[in-house]
């Protein structure tokens, strides 16, 4: 039996993202400065971001697939090493020339540029001047870095995202310099590079209010769906304490500028508190965001926590409050050994708006697998588009509930490359022909999602099942 579905809102915002550091490439072209993810997984035989798809030269080829797949938003980011190539505060003009010609062109194509400052790409100058976000230098940095921004594209760019993912952003050593090797010292570096980027994130607001006021901004979060392993209620409440410990607590300080009371509790107990100035209260509490992006993927599942901590995992696991676990009742793949979850966004994205009353629109959803064309030259992934199609179905399912969700941006548009895999591992909508290994041409091929999405967006989200 086939289930026809309600068309979306006529002004829903049908998307596709990709990040700078993992689309553009162009190393050392243009002006551009080092970063620190310029070198990638740094592990032999996996690609690293120097030419990552070459976006950089196929950018109006890519933005004319955009157009040809309906895109009605690009969810873009900005390379800040690009822009500002050094500790100088003088931009590159090369490098807003490039994003000039771009942003352009997605307006010349009816695409809405939504463009993410801040997508773990830390400019190198910055770590080896003061440390990067472990100083509150880099505060002032990120706001330098975001005048520049709002005042050049004004008018161009209407809507921003602060910064993607602040849970990695500032967990990840190789993405933010931060390599301090004792765990305890290490934890520290994390929670106060998390609360300097806070900082930066309501100063910013509070800028683009100033100097661009029609414009709206928002963080984007990787929302952390937490299940209970049973119905204990140790489990329960480590569910709980996990979920506050990994998403509320940054989407609070994004939103209301304060920790909720278990996790300043917990800071504190645990001397991870990081280092405030009295000033700082001001300047958290005088702005609020306009939007929340939302990045999901999969669930998680945890128990209460017994024995000792385990350091040899990523910071934010790293908690006496909880141990993560298996989920049986979820299908593994290739890439996703937590499981495929399409209810878990409904979850989390209720959860977040009952806490936050904000509208939200996905920022990032997809599904990895190690493709590569067939006989016939293409890819037949019907594993996307069941994976897409089973989201898509939970995001109709708000919409009737009443949660303002306002977009969809699957990650991602082309193949990437991954932060950890390099081109093993592959998102996109349309294909990039190189390998790990070997540059090869970079061609785009579109895969069977590039049509079905093609599909769902040219009927506003009706398609049959």
């Amino acid at each position: 039996m086939q289930n026809q579905h309600h068309p979306f809102p006529e002004d829903f915002l049908w998307g596709a993202s990709t990040s700078a550091f993992q689309v553009e490439g162009g190393f050392g072209e243009g002006g551009k400065g080092p970063a620190t993810t310029d070198l990638g997984a740094n592990r032999p035989g996996i690609a690293d971001n120097r030419v990552a798809a070459d976006h950089y030269h196929h950018w109006k080829e890519d933005v004319d697939l955009m157009a040809e797949l309906g895109l009605k938003v690009y969810r873009m980011g900005f390379s800040w090493s690009r822009i500002m190539p050094d500790n100088s505060g003088i931009p590159n003009p090369e490098g807003l020339a490039f994003y000039d010609r771009l942003i352009d062109y997605l307006l010349e194509k009816g695409i809405q540029p939504f463009v993410t400052l801040y997508h773990f790409e830390c400019p190198q100058a910055a770590v080896d001047a003061f440390g990067g976000w472990r100083s509150r230098q880099m505060v002032d940095a990120y706001l330098q870095y975001a005048e520049v921004c709002f005042t050049h594209f004004k008018g161009r760019v209407k809507m921003w995202a602060t910064v993607n993912e602040q849970l990695i952003a500032t967990a990840a050593g190789m993405l933010n310099g931060n390599h301090e090797s004792d765990p305890q010292k290490n934890l520290q570096n994390v929670y106060q590079m998390s609360y300097n980027v806070s900082l930066a994130e309501h100063k910013a607001i509070s800028l683009l209010r100033k100097i661009d006021p029609e414009a709206k901004i928002g963080p984007v979060c990787a929302i952390q769906v937490v299940y209970p392993q049973s119905s204990r209620s140790e489990d329960v409440l480590a569910a709980a304490n996990a979920e506050e410990l990994m998403e509320f607590y940054l989407l609070d300080m994004s939103v209301y500028g304060t920790y909720p009371p278990y996790v300043a509790s917990y800071l504190k107990s645990h001397g991870l508190y990081p280092h405030t100035e009295p000033e700082d209260v001001a300047a958290l509490q005088a702005s609020k965001p306009d939007f929340i992006g939302i990045n999901y993927y999969f669930s998680l599942c945890v128990k209460a926590k017994t024995g000792p901590i385990n350091y040899d995992q990523p910071p934010f696991w790293v908690s006496d409050a909880f141990d993560i676990c298996e989920n049986p009742y979820l299908e593994k793949t290739e890439w996703m050994d937590k499981g495929i979850d399409p209810a878990g966004l409904h979850i989390g994205m209720r959860k977040v708006y009952n806490r936050y009353r904000l509208p939200m629109i996905v920022t990032e959803n997809g599904m990895a697998y190690s493709e590569a064309p067939g006989p016939d030259g293409q890819i037949h992934d019907v594993y996307r588009i069941d994976y897409l199609r089973r989201h898509i179905e939970q995001l109709e399912i708000m919409l009737d509930e009443g949660l303002p969700v306002f977009g969809y941006c699957p990650w991602s548009f082309v193949d990437v490359v991954s932060s950890h895999q390099g081109f093993a591992k592959r998102y996109g909508l349309v294909y990039v022909n190189r390998t790990d290994t070997d540059v090869m041409d970079c061609a785009r091929i579109k895969k069977d999602s590039f049509s079905w999405y093609q599909q769902v967006i040219r009927q506003n989200g009706l398609w049959e099942s």
